[in-house]
């Protein structure tokens, strides 16, 4: 069992607490059983697993399951534990995971672009927040979304929390950085999807779209929304209605509110 915080892998792992560390040693974190449970759901491969022994020996099947996807598999002490975690109150299990296996896993490469160019996809420009970023997957995912682009400025894909806001759904949405949001979005129009954009003083609102069709909606930054760069090529824009003194909404409900009405009106149609 590992009980020193001067351990070699103890340290190694404690860097990846910082993102500069995560692209340096291309690895992320994922914390605790639940994201653990459905990493093993999605057959994801693993690099390190830490546990308690505590957890260990209330998880036997999932640490089975662990063991055959990790490259290797340590017990160690609250502790350590505690000193890897990026979160305050752990609960019992760590690992590491190789951060360009992220969209192999997920799907095979060669379908990775047909899902992305289909159905209702996002397309975020410059998010910053995880929280806002994991709520979002997690919307999309559960709104039957086909995926997700993010631009290169974003928040990590892989930071800590958004993988934790994400509740587990970030091993089940196709999801890609883009290089070049614009050139990603020129693609998707070529691809016959309609490209639209939320603008608080738009003619539209979001249920006059039609998404019974290809869509890609474009959510720009938290505080400055979208570029004029990007909503200068859109198809459509869109507003969400606000009552007076309501300047506007949060990203993941604005995405929320367009993914459910997609949802809506192929469910009616």
């Amino acid at each position: 069992m590992l009980t020193s915080l001067q351990n070699p892998l103890v340290k190694q792992i404690r860097k990846l607490h910082s993102s500069k560390e995560r692209h340096k040693q291309q690895l992320f974190l994922l914390e605790g059983t639940h994201l653990l449970e459905e990493a093993c759901a999605a057959s994801y491969p693993l690099e390190t697993v830490c546990s308690t022994p505590e957890w260990q020996d209330t998880h036997p099947l999932l640490w089975e399951k662990v063991c055959h996807l990790c490259q290797r598999a340590e017990i160690v002490s609250e502790d350590v534990l505690k000193a890897i975690a990026t979160t305050v109150q752990p609960d019992g299990v760590v690992a590491t995971a190789k951060r360009g296996d992220r969209f192999a896993a997920a799907l095979p490469c060669d379908r990775l672009g047909e899902v992305l160019f289909s159905g209702i996809v996002l397309a975020l420009e410059t998010v910053q927040d995880p929280g806002n970023l994991g709520t979002i997957i997690r919307t999309a995912a559960a709104a039957g979304a086909s995926g997700l682009w993010l631009s290169e400025d974003s928040v990590d894909l892989d930071n800590p929390k958004v993988l934790r806001a994400s509740a587990g759904q970030w091993f089940h949405l196709a999801m890609a950085v883009s290089p070049d949001l614009k050139a990603t979005i020129q693609q998707s129009q070529q691809a016959h999807m309609q490209v639209v954009a939320t603008l608080p003083n738009a003619t539209l609102t979001y249920w006059d779209v039609d998404w019974r069709k290809p869509s890609l909606i474009l959510l720009g930054n938290e505080g400055g929304g979208l570029s004029p760069e990007l909503t200068g090529i859109a198809d459509l824009q869109v507003k969400i209605p606000l009552s007076p003194g309501v300047e506007s909404l949060n990203v993941a409900i604005t995405a929320a509110l367009m993914l459910y009405e997609a949802q809506r009106q192929k469910k009616y149609e």
